[in-house]
C-alpha cells in the first residue's frame, strides 16, 4: 500500500513497475473509471533519433514534420485512452 504524498504524488511500487515495465520518463495517462483512478503508462519517443539525417532529401519543411509527429502522437494517445475506457 503507498500513501498519497503532500505534493499528490504515489509512488509506483517495485514490482508493478517490474511487471509493466515501467521506467522514468514514460507517460503516466490517467482515467477516472466511475469511482477509481486507472493510470495507462506510455513510453517515451525512442532517444536514438535519426532526425535530420534525411534533411538534404526532403522536400517539407522541418516543421510540417514536427506538426504530422505531434498529430500522430496525439491520434495514438486518444486511441490508447479509448481502448483503455472499454475495459473498464
Amino acid at each position: 500500500m503507498t500513501t498519497v504524498g503532500t505534493k499528490y504524488q504515489v509512488v509506483i511500487e517495485r514490482e508493478a513497475r517490474v511487471r509493466l515495465g515501467i521506467q522514468p520518463g514514460w507517460e503516466a495517462v490517467q482515467v477516472v473509471a466511475g469511482d477509481r483512478l486507472e493510470v495507462r503508462f506510455l513510453p517515451p519517443e525512442h532517444v536514438n533519433s535519426l532526425a535530420g539525417s534525411l534533411r538534404k532529401y526532403a522536400k517539407k519543411r522541418a516543421d510540417d514534420y514536427g506538426r504530422e509527429k505531434r498529430e500522430a502522437w496525439e491520434s495514438e494517445v486518444t486511441a490508447r485512452r479509448a481502448r483503455a475506457t472499454k475495459r473498464s
